[in-house]
């Protein structure tokens, strides 16, 4: 017990430290894998520590520390998403884009975790690996990581990555562990192009209306979830850009739409996709256009390690107070799954993983929006604690993977 007041007590103490990397990231936002000013900033940060980092993929960034067989590896994600902020925050982005779902608070808690383990270095019973990553957003940033030798060199026996989560009612610095099994949806981000035939507006007889197969198209892609799957699939597919034309009355030759699709078992998955598929090229045949569909992105379930969830719950309890770590399933119902999508669900089906969630935000301290909203905040205060939790899940499974 006192190494854990000890360990939490030392996360507290560099709170100060760990909202200055919180508030330089999220003021330069970069999505995808453009991430040239985060990129930088992780790797000084890391070298100022004395930790060696390594480039991994396009914009990834990996480091170890410690020595021995055993190799647990701790995951952050960097990227943010092309959202204008209006939070009002003192050090909001004015960019048009915005870490909106908290990958800025991941990175500094995960700077943060480095630095209580690097004071640990010579005492650690096996190897910490970090995982910085890109482009978590889009879906394709653990992939391109894992294509670039991410679980070699040395290949890790465990991952842990954490989330926070913001707008509900539940007290900021509680742990959500995941129960074993399916905690995330697998997703794909797909693109709908539609070719019809340009022509003046007021002569539509003329043309092919790309904009009409578009928005019939739509509402069509809607009766998938609601006639096609049982009210008891957790499933989800969503038309998020629909673009075309230039000006009021010209129709247009072409429209493009942008979506995702999420279902938290593979068989809806696969109907999902099937159907989206029929749905787009027969509607764009009845009103003579065309259509083609591309799956730009996607992930996997993300699966949850038993033996992993068992130990992070009885660590975390140690560390914080039975209150304060909870396992998903005692929330019960839907909210015991997230139907938000994880890219870190590349490594669950390679590695045993672990998914966790930190409570970082409630209505009633101001954090009334939600992830991916153009005022979404979250609260600084669950930065030592997010620090501790991922030095802690990393230290235990070391010590028990010795014992």
């Amino acid at each position: 017990m006192m190494k854990n007041e000890k360990l939490l007590a030392e996360a507290r103490a560099m709170q100060e430290r760990i909202r200055e990397d919180r508030r330089y990231l999220h003021s330069h936002p970069e999505t995808g894998f453009d991430l040239e000013e985060t990129f930088d900033y992780v790797w000084k940060t890391l070298e100022d520590m004395g930790i060696e980092p390594r480039r991994c993929g396009r914009r990834g960034i990996t480091a170890l520390m410690g020595q021995g067989d055993k190799v647990v590896m701790l995951r952050a994600d960097m990227d943010a998403l092309p959202i204008r902020e209006d939070t009002g925050l003192p050090f909001a982005s004015d960019s048009g884009r915005m870490h909106a779902c908290g990958h800025d608070m991941h990175t500094a808690m995960l700077l943060g975790a480095a630095r209580l383990l690097k004071a640990r270095e010579k005492e650690l019973p096996g190897r910490v690996k970090l995982m910085f990553q890109p482009a978590e957003e889009v879906f394709q940033g653990a992939a391109d990581m894992m294509a670039d030798g991410l679980l070699e060199d040395p290949r890790p026996d465990a991952a842990f990555m954490i989330h926070v989560m913001t707008g509900l009612p539940i007290p900021v610095g509680t742990v959500i562990v995941s129960a074993p099994g399916v905690s995330a949806p697998a997703a794909n981000m797909f693109e709908i192009r539609i070719q019809g035939k340009g022509c003046h507006g007021a002569m539509p007889h003329t043309g092919v209306d790309p904009v009409n197969v578009a928005a019939h198209t739509v509402l069509a892609l809607q009766a998938i979830n609601s006639r096609e799957l049982s009210p008891s699939d957790n499933a989800a597919l969503t038309i998020g850009m629909l673009q075309a034309g230039d000006t009021a009355n010209v129709i247009p030759d072409k429209a493009v739409l942008r979506g995702s699709l999420r279902a938290l078992d593979d068989e809806s998955h696969g109907l999902i996709r099937q159907r989206l598929k029929e749905i787009t090229e027969l509607t764009a045949k009845t009103f003579r256009a065309t259509a083609e569909l591309e799956f730009t992105s996607g992930a996997p379930t993300l699966l949850n390690d038993k033996a992993l969830s068992d130990l992070a719950v009885r660590s975390l309890r140690e560390l914080l107070g039975s209150d304060k770590a909870l396992l998903s399933s005692q929330l019960g119902g839907s909210a015991s799954k997230s139907s938000g999508s994880e890219d870190f669900a590349n490594v669950s089906h390679t590695v045993p993983s672990l998914m966790m969630a930190l409570a970082a935000g409630t209505p009633d301290t101001g954090c009334s929006y939600p992830a991916h909203h153009p005022k979404t905040c979250f609260d600084e205060d669950a930065l030592p604690v997010g620090a501790a939790v991922y030095a802690r899940v990393a230290l235990s499974y070391l010590e028990e993977s010795k014992a």
